[in-house]
């Protein structure tokens, strides 16, 4: 999609009327500023990327410095988001594309999002129902993070561990590639970690079995890891958290330190501020020293 020109002339159709129907975004620019032609390419490419989200529009403001002044342009480039004829938000200088890219996932409505939010307020019920909603919503956009991210936690409430990594995965690459810079990090290695803890975990393992198992005399420590994995996967972090301390203080070699690392990996799935990981952090620290 080309960027169209817009001027004291068209200004009214092209911006405010169009604004009305799509949200217009007017890149204030002048042909002598630098950091304006570094970030016309990026605004280019993003503007053929999300066609179907917004229209691009560009104002030289050598060449209209009254619409400039009317908008209140002060410095340059500086791009401005109409909706319904009115200014909804606005940025001034060469942001990084990461920085562009959350400012329009910001700004702009997403075609999914009541789809998502129908299928989080499901997730804890109906994970099922939850999952043809965010399949709905894949098939507006494949590539939206939340979709991405709450059909992981579906697959996980349903035990489709192998499908929720393929999620994980293709997050990970679109993250390092910069096809699409992951915007909520910390939810994302929450899921990652409770998507390795269920990957790790037989799908129909027997809770009870496996703590008989664990709690026989002489239990090795691949039964204990076995329930602990289970536990975890359960959401009973703690319970999990002291079978693998055990572990941890009595076979600390065993499976290549996966006591150690399972323990790390509870970490990241728990809140940042989780008071379990604080009390564990320090008795793994002991049992280490």
């Amino acid at each position: 999609m080309t960027a169209i020109t817009v001027t004291q002339s068209n200004f009214g159709e092209a911006v405010l009327r169009a604004s009305t129907e799509r949200p217009v975004l007017v890149d204030f620019w002048a042909p002598w500023c630098a950091p304006c032609r570094a970030l016309s390419p990026v605004l280019d490419r993003l503007a053929d990327e999300l066609a179907d989200r917004f229209t691009l529009a560009k104002l030289n403001t050598e060449e209209e410095p009254q619409l400039a002044a009317h908008f209140g342009v002060r410095g340059i480039p500086n791009c401005k988001l109409f909706v319904d004829g009115e200014v909804v938000d606005e940025f001034t200088g060469a942001l990084p594309e990461r920085a562009i890219r959350d400012f329009l996932a910001r700004a702009l409505p997403s075609r999914s999002a009541s789809l998502v939010a129908e299928a989080k307020a499901l997730l804890a019920t109906d994970s099922l129902e939850a999952l043809r909603l965010l399949d709905e919503a894949a098939a507006l956009d494949a590539d939206d993070e939340d979709v991405l991210l709450t059909r992981t936690e579906a697959l996980l409430e349903l035990g489709r561990a192998p499908d929720a990594n393929a999620l994980i995965e293709k997050l990970a690459t679109m993250d390092a590639e910069r096809v699409r810079p992951l915007r909520d990090e910390r939810r994302f290695a929450v899921l990652k970690a409770r998507t390795a803890l269920a990957t790790a975990t037989k799908p129909d393992a027997d809770l009870a079995l496996l703590a008989r198992s664990a709690g026989a005399p002489g239990a090795d420590a691949a039964a204990r890891l076995a329930y602990a994995l289970s536990l975890a996967t359960r959401g009973e972090h703690e319970r999990a958290l002291d079978v693998l301390l055990g572990i941890v203080r009595t076979d600390r070699k065993f499976g290549d330190d996966v006591a150690r690392r399972t323990m790390l990996t509870i970490f990241e799935a728990l809140p940042a501020d989780s008071d379990l990981t604080r009390r564990y952090r320090r008795e793994l620290a002991a049992a280490l020293n």
